[in-house]
């Protein structure tokens, strides 16, 4: 049977046959629902540990996105596009910063970005994230070059706009800013993102070889340090698939 057909009939369950509270079988429909907006109506038999596992991920995405206020001030468009931007691309706090709003090709979703060592490589990003970068830009009247502008800085006496761009430190300030409003009481940091961006890709598939480069890894032992996290994952693939007593 497919999610969909079970949320009601387990919502009542909590309710009738074990006593829950109408608040608690509420919060189950709502998480419930949610992981079928995550994996598709799937049937139940599809629902893995690392299906539960990714759903946990997404969801801390989504309350830290949540966090932020849905208006129009500059500010919150900038933080929504940062945040998108980083969980999206696997870049570097200090890549991130160093964007001009010429860099980034909201309409391929792709762009090149120096690195370290001073390599260039290709960066992708989603459609969600190229759209609020362009709803940020939309929003700004300035000429000035940074794709992010500090808005506690308001001098006017370096018209390249380098005065007001903004840095690793901003990043991290803004992170844990909506980390906190989310409720999440784990330190989230710009490599946080990077983090589950590289684990994402190894746990869905993706070779190494092509995670290095996403990266900007000069070296796959580097990116080797990644696939630790999905090592956890052998056993149960050795435990469903290998036919022993």
């Amino acid at each position: 049977m497919y999610m969909s057909e079970l949320i009601i009939d387990f919502i009542e369950h909590l309710e009738v046959e074990r006593g829950r509270s109408s608040k608690t079988a509420e919060n189950y429909r709502r998480y419930l629902e949610r992981y079928v907006e995550f994996a598709g109506d799937v049937t139940v038999e599809k629902i893995t540990s690392e299906s539960i596992r990714k759903y946990r991920l997404w969801l801390k995405v989504e309350r830290i996105l949540d966090a932020i206020p849905a208006d129009d001030q500059p500010q919150h468009l900038r933080d929504r596009a940062i945040l998108e931007l980083l969980f999206s691309s696997g870049l570097r706090v200090s890549e991130l910063v160093n964007l001009d709003q010429g860099h980034v090709n909201t309409k391929r979703r792709e762009f090149m970005v120096r690195g370290k060592g001073q390599k260039d490589r290709p960066v992708f990003i989603s459609v969600s994230a190229a759209d609020h970068v362009d709803a940020y830009l939309a929003s700004r009247s300035d000429t000035l070059a940074p794709l992010f502008l500090n808005y506690s800085r308001n001098s006017v006496a370096d018209t390249s706009g380098n005065y007001r761009r903004l840095t690793p430190r901003s990043i991290q300030r803004i992170i844990t800013k909506y980390t906190k409003l989310a409720g999440i009481t784990k330190h989230v940091t710009p490599h946080t993102m990077r983090h589950s961006f590289a684990t994402d890709l190894l746990m869905n598939g993706a070779d190494i070889r092509s995670v290095q480069s996403m990266l900007g890894h000069s070296n796959i032992s580097t990116t080797q340090v990644y696939t630790h996290v999905t090592d956890a994952h052998l056993r149960d693939v050795y435990e469903k698939f290998h036919t022993h007593d």
